[in-house]
């Protein structure tokens, strides 16, 4: 358990040039008193780890000391290499970095390990895109993916709903969202986060001129609070339904997830049938006579009369074809 530790400790100071006792004990999940028990055990042991007092003071390694990735597990050597999206990275332009970085990696790792990235790959493939929807590759996200990682602002031209605009903007973040590129990002200066999809971008052009990141910004919440509001922005109609047990069941695979859940958290009692009634948000009637289509007998909709009528005779013409008897 120690042994662990101070491995990852070594590593935690490798990538920064500098580490005060209380973010290494965040790291570590120790006291700051066992950080400094542990920075006297590497350097009693020959790692140069150096203390500097003092309030901008930390610990730091000296003489550019680096050690090998020798202490790496099967497990760990293998996940390393699931790590990467290569599809993502090939169309972000990343991907010789990506190869050449899994190149060093494997170089490192012992001779017993050196079969990880053929294992993980033959296990474990990602394909991001969604069904029956061909991929396509923004033309513009190598620079707008190049900027990310440097941190530039981009010149951008937008095409909304509304028309084009123009914006210079600070660009935050990437999302691969169902084979959808997306880029979180706010105009230069300050000011809300937005998000845009990528191949609305008409034009985009990178500047020599660097923005300071908000320190506070993570792009994983941004991206799941977005995602949310986003789906709750949509759902603007309801409709009234009583469902069989097995169309509960089945309804978070026949509409939004979000609005099965909120529907089903605010069910009443289940009938003397055993159905249930619950208040479903739909996007529009025309989109919830599609879904609610799925549940077949499992689902009968009360309301609005509109789309109620519009069930019935669905059923009544279903019903007829079949009352024919025959397969012609």
């Amino acid at each position: 358990m120690r042994a662990a530790r101070l491995i990852k400790m070594v590593l935690l100071l490798q990538s920064r040039p500098v580490m005060t006792a209380a973010e290494l004990a965040r790291e570590l999940e120790v006291s700051e008193r066992t950080v400094t028990r542990d920075a006297q055990a590497l350097s009693e042991a020959g790692v140069p780890v150096y203390a500097d007092r003092g309030r901008a003071g930390g610990y730091r390694l000296v003489g550019g000391y680096r050690t090998r990735l020798t202490g790496l597990a099967r497990g760990e050597a293998e996940a390393l290499f699931l790590s990467g999206v290569p599809g993502a990275l090939r169309e972000m332009g990343l991907e010789d970095a990506a190869s050449a970085a899994r190149l060093k990696v494997s170089a490192a790792l012992l001779p017993s390990l050196r079969d990880a990235p053929d294992t993980a790959a033959q296990r474990f493939h990602l394909d991001a895109p969604a069904w029956f929807r061909e991929p396509q590759t923004p033309v513009l996200l190598p620079v707008i993916a190049q900027a990310v990682w440097d941190d530039r602002c981009l010149t951008a031209r937008y095409r909304r709903a509304d028309g084009e605009v123009e914006r210079t903007l600070e660009p935050y973040g990437l999302v691969l969202k169902a084979g959808v590129w997306y880029l979180c990002a706010r105009v230069a200066g300050g000011g809300p986060f937005r998000t845009y999809r990528i191949d609305r971008f008409e034009a985009v052009g990178a500047l020599a001129e660097r923005f300071a990141r908000a320190p506070g910004f993570d792009l994983p919440a941004h991206w799941a609070e977005h995602a949310e509001r986003f789906a709750r922005s949509i759902l603007r109609a309801e409709v009234v339904v009583r469902l069989s047990p097995d169309g509960v069941r089945r309804l978070p695979h026949a509409v939004d997830p979000l609005a099965a859940r909120e529907a089903l958290a605010g069910a009443g009692a289940p009938d003397a049938e055993g159905w249930v009634t619950v208040t479903l948000p739909v996007e529009s009637e025309e989109v919830a006579h599609g879904q609610l289509t799925a549940l077949g007998p499992e689902a009968e909709v009360l309301a609005p009369a509109s789309l109620r009528e519009r069930c019935a005779a669905d059923a009544a013409r279903l019903a007829a074809r079949y009352a024919r008897g025959d397969a012609g």
